[in-house]
């Protein structure tokens, strides 16, 4: 399970409310008690530019697919998360905001072989191989930087996968170029595409809170900008399985996306979570 089986997967373009809904869930929502009031939530996303019937119609998504839940508290209509929108949003935590290992050079392989007769269980494993990161070896043999070991088995065990696949920690012998081989493994030009599409996208915001003299953001631009940084970020973990950085091209862009990314978390987050706060304590019951 990973935070984008939230809100549906990675989209290209204009960040869809829904994504940004999966998003303040997870950072805010939880800390709140897990419930927020529609009138709040529609506050707080008008602050990022979202109107009411498009957060009206992404919540009746949201309810469809199991992750949040309508729940009246004093009279007031709100919605609450799910216990497994709960469980997936807290194993997304480790994710998208720990530091990555550089240095590592052990591996985890992913052997499977799964009948012909359950043809979606192979799809659904493969699905879930590639959100987690992995690379392609062959047919049914998938790699990953062995940090993604533990993430590994709570997903295949949570799918109910485990029963076709063989998990191995491995070690690189022979007989190839490593930086040759990780470059068929995984498509290192796509993903360092995505990274400059964040980098495009959200360094700006850094240029201008970030520089030295530069004002405070007031709690509403604080929130927006932030929001949507982290809407876009919290994908980019799970694509990119964290690879050493000499088996990386020169001058690779996810580390300088991944340095925006936590300089804005450091500047925004403080005078974001007090506008959320104040937000949505203006329209908690009693």
């Amino acid at each position: 399970m990973t935070t984008t089986d939230l809100d549906g997967g990675p989209d290209r373009g204009p960040q869809p409310p829904r994504a940004l809904i999966v998003t303040l869930l997870g950072l805010y929502v939880r800390e709140l008690g897990g419930w927020i009031s529609v009138s709040g939530l529609i506050r707080l996303m008008a602050a990022a530019g979202v109107d009411e019937q498009a957060v009206r119609s992404a919540l009746t998504r949201l309810k469809r697919r199991g992750i949040v839940e309508s729940e009246r508290r004093g009279g007031v209509a709100g919605y609450a998360l799910s216990t497994y929108a709960g469980r997936v949003l807290e194993l997304g935590d480790r994710r998208i905001f720990a530091a990555r290992p550089d240095s590592e050079r052990d591996w985890v392989v992913v052997v499977f072989s799964v009948p012909e007769s359950e043809r979606q269980r192979r799809h659904t494993l493969r699905a879930r191989l590639s959100w987690l990161g992995f690379g392609t070896v062959a047919s049914g043999v998938w790699i990953a930087p062995g940090h993604l070991a533990q993430d590994t088995r709570e997903a295949l065990l949570a799918e109910g996968l485990e029963p076709y696949v063989d998990l191995f920690r491995a070690e690189y012998l022979a007989f190839g170029d490593p930086v040759a081989k990780v470059a068929q493994w995984w498509d290192l030009d796509a993903l360092e595409q995505l990274y400059d599409d964040f980098l495009d996208a959200h360094g700006p915001a850094l240029r201008r809170w970030g520089r030295a003299g530069a004002e405070v953001p007031s709690g509403a631009e604080a929130f927006a900008d932030h929001l949507r940084a982290l809407t876009a970020w919290r994908r980019l973990p799970y694509l990119d399985p964290g690879l050493p950085t000499d088996l990386l091209p020169e001058d690779w862009s996810g580390t300088r996306a991944a340095e925006t990314f936590f300089a804005l978390h450091h500047t925004l987050a403080g005078p974001a979570h007090d506008f959320v706060t104040a937000q949505a304590a203006a329209s908690r019951p009693g």
